[in-house]
């Protein structure tokens, strides 16, 4: 089963060969789970989003494996339960791509659409998916607010908005206003290692979302580096 993207003509192809190193991992997990989705993982979610979620790539047991975005690993258990206690998804979800989830104002974009050996992309691996990940944020008119899944996503978001990175380094709940009135909002990522370690707990991720919230109607403004209060 596949899901269609939400943002149709931005996304890579099945086959995608722009860096070797993925291909050779995709080629190997092909191999070893021929019935599992190894391939570039489509967005998911609202393509009249007002929050992008900008994550960093898929895991192998997870998006590579089912095909969707945060699904069937441990990161997509809080992010998902964390949207449905915001009102940002409808239906439950259960870890399948056919278990009727749908987002609401929300969308997923990860910057890496290949999955990376350790979860670890290479700079080269990233800088060639760029051209999809800058795309897809330029295709979502209605977004206010990205929030930034890691520091590898909130290089790339500032990356295809031509930004500097020294000028808007990464902190868990930073707010930064961006050069088109939208705003990045930083969080480490909701993987089971930074939930596991209490880096991220539950209630420090739900007040990232909380932010977004507040922040969704300010458009306007200087360009700024802020913590939120």
């Amino acid at each position: 089963m596949e899901i269609p993207s939400p943002l149709p003509g931005t996304e890579p192809p099945r086959d995608c060969p722009r860096c070797p190193r993925l291909v050779a991992l995709r080629r190997e997990c092909q191999a070893e789970h021929p019935d599992w989705w190894n391939a570039p993982v489509h967005a998911f979610g609202d393509p009249d989003a007002w929050l992008v979620l900008a994550g960093l790539a898929p895991g192998k047991h997870g998006a590579n494996r089912t095909g969707r975005p945060f699904t069937g690993d441990y990161a997509g258990d809080l992010l998902f339960a964390t949207l449905a206690k915001f009102g940002l998804s409808k239906g439950r979800y259960d870890g399948r791509i056919d278990d009727g989830l749908m987002l609401k104002g929300t969308v997923i974009v990860n910057s890496v659409k290949c999955l990376p050996p350790q979860n670890k992309p290479l700079p080269a691996e990233i800088a060639n998916c760029r051209p999809y990940f800058e795309s897809q944020l330029a295709a979502l008119t209605n977004m206010r607010v990205i929030i930034a899944l890691g520091r590898i996503a909130h290089d790339a978001v500032l990356r295809a908005v031509g930004l500097r990175l020294a000028a808007y380094p990464f902190a868990h709940g930073a707010v930064h206003r961006l050069p088109a009135g939208h705003f990045l909002v930083d969080s480490y990522h909701c993987s089971r290692y930074n939930t596991n370690t209490g880096r991220l707990t539950p209630s420090m991720f739900a007040d990232v979302f909380r932010t977004a919230f507040v922040l969704r109607d300010q458009t306007s403004g200087p360009n700024s580096s802020t913590s939120p209060r």
